[in-house]
């Protein structure tokens, strides 16, 4: 058994590796660089477990970054606990075959209940007054302390919202640093964001967006040389690309003028109503889930989607169960948008109706993804003072909304979802190691997405 350090380096394609990666470029000269498949929907939450158990959406159940739950009655996105992927985990699978076997995940997906020895991931306080208190949840007890103790306070504002950027991937190498120095894991997995987030602010080709990709070689870079002190290989993967993006497609605006979706008028805006809706979608980038009350409003919904523009397919029956969807979380209809289109939550016509928590980052609240959570309103009168003023306020200890996102989809440059149209435009797959030593070469050269699992057991079984 030989240790491994698994990368996420999220919305890193094939095609953007060369001149500017040397360190990405040195890695696959030394075992592999190569495209890789990845599912539908080509998110977050849903290709690390297919990587994780190397099963289809349809098995492990994780069908998208969130889902309606019928039984609450609530839409939930970027749920934490291990238990939600169903099937084996690859490092539940490695710790039955060598019991010495150890493991450390650093920010990755499903970390809550995970049977792993060294858990990483944020998990913010939330006060009844109403502030947001970042700070990161781990195990061992003493393992986020002991990181901030030398890391200082992981810089929970650029992980995600209009600062978002480096210094979140920054510090998470720092961590991951220092657990392979003291903690010896046999399998290490960390979470690299940065470079998506710009990704979608300005499109994957734009110069910030390169300037980014460069910072995560720097990271890379970093990475190896503590894993060659620890003797490790090392795996770099990500989920998806991100394609470039110029049009808002607004489902539920459609289902809305439809009659097949309802609100509830709060003293804070008007609220999507699940139960007394006929029909709604839970967006996500560029597929949205619909999930509709019988049979006649999925007619309804289907018919009304279907003429959509940007909509570029309206899956149903055995188009879910080719794409490996047919889940009892999926919508009876899944929408995947037009190439240049991405799908938004918004459900209210009039600005003055949205609810109070549209121009905030509240990813728990939002019943679908949003993101304008990058940005900040430029149409805003002074918009440094109202963060400035805000900022005041959480720090006197009064009530405060950071209304400063906008509520429209106009800046947004880079999404994904869709399934590439070319292996290059997926994600990658670059390995220390030849493929001999990580499952064997791939036929026509692209790694599948449900092979790496198995790839990764046989890393660390390597001689």
């Amino acid at each position: 058994m030989k240790p491994v350090l698994w990368i996420l380096a999220v919305g890193l394609s094939p095609r953007q590796i060369g001149e500017r990666t040397p360190n990405l470029v040195r890695l696959g000269q030394r075992g592999v660089l190569a495209p890789m498949t990845t599912v539908l929907p080509a998110v977050t939450l849903t290709a690390q477990a297919t990587m994780l158990t190397g099963l289809l959406p349809r098995d492990h159940g994780v069908v998208g970054n969130g889902w309606y739950w019928p039984e609450l009655g609530e839409v939930m996105l970027w749920r934490q606990p291990n238990a939600l992927v169903q099937g084996p985990k690859v490092y539940e699978r490695a710790r039955a075959q060598w019991p010495a076997f150890t493991s450390a995940k650093l920010f990755a997906w499903f970390n809550m209940g995970a049977n792993v020895d060294y858990a990483l991931t944020p998990r913010p306080f939330y006060p009844a007054d109403g502030r947001k208190i970042p700070a990161v949840q781990s195990w061992p007890r003493s393992l986020g302390a002991e990181l901030e103790a030398e890391l200082g306070t992981f810089p929970f504002f650029d992980f995600w919202g209009p600062k978002a950027g480096l210094p979140s991937s920054r510090w998470l190498t720092d961590a991951t640093r220092l657990v392979l120095e003291r903690k010896a894991p046999t399998l290490t997995m960390v979470y690299l964001p940065h470079l998506d987030y710009d990704h979608q602010r300005f499109g994957p080709d734009a110069p910030r967006s390169l300037a980014a990709l460069k910072e995560l070689d720097d990271l890379v870079g970093d990475l190896v040389h503590a894993a060659d002190r620890a003797g490790a290989a090392v795996l770099v993967t990500s989920e998806y690309a991100i394609e470039p993006v110029d049009r808002p497609v607004h489902p539920n605006r459609a289902l809305r003028a439809a009659g097949l979706l309802s609100v509830r008028d709060t003293p804070v805006g008007e609220v999507l109503d699940p139960t007394g809706s006929a029909a709604f979608a839970v967006s996500d980038h560029q597929i949205a889930h619909v999930y509709c009350k019988d049979a006649v409003a999925r007619h309804a919904a289907k018919e009304v989607l279907e003429g959509l523009p940007g909509v570029g397919d309206v899956l149903a029956g055995e188009a879910l169960r080719e794409a490996g969807l047919d889940h009892p979380r999926s919508g009876p209809l899944v929408l995947v948008a037009e190439r240049g289109s991405w799908f938004t939550y918004y459900y209210w016509n009039d600005p003055t109706a949205a609810p109070d928590f549209a121009p905030t980052v509240d990813i728990h609240r939002k019943p679908g993804y949003d993101p304008a959570e990058l940005f900040v309103d430029p149409g805003l009168v002074s918009p440094k003072l109202r963060v400035a003023k805000r900022l005041a306020m959480k720090k006197l200890g009064f009530r405060y909304l950071m209304d400063v996102v906008p509520t429209h989809g106009a800046l947004v440059r880079g999404s994904h979802g869709r399934l590439p149209e070319r292996p290059e435009e997926g994600p990658a797959f670059v390995c220390s190691v030849g493929y001999e030593h990580c499952g064997g070469a791939p036929a026509a050269g692209v790694v599948p997405m449900t092979s790496v699992a198995d790839r990764v057991l046989a890393l660390l079984a390597r001689s």
